[in-house]
């Protein structure tokens, strides 16, 4: 998710925290953002874990079972 996609984000919550109401269009552009944002640390989050190993007191490494 692009820099400008998480500015725009953080603009709806500015506007709502500061008591204003979002029309309509830009509830719906804020949720369809707000989903994207979920997935894309979701996505990185599982990223990570892929590549996440335990080591063993006796120094070796056992990669982190897959959970479903």
């Amino acid at each position: 998710m692009d820099q400008k996609k998480i500015d725009r984000i953080n603009e709806f919550a500015r506007r709502v925290k500061a008591g204003e109401t979002l029309t309509p269009a830009e509830l719906a552009e804020r949720d369809a953002l707000r989903k994207e944002y979920i997935a894309s640390v979701k996505a990185s989050l599982v990223g990570q874990l892929e590549n996440t190993y335990l080591v063993e007191p006796d120094g070796t490494k056992h990669k982190l079972p897959k959970r479903t």
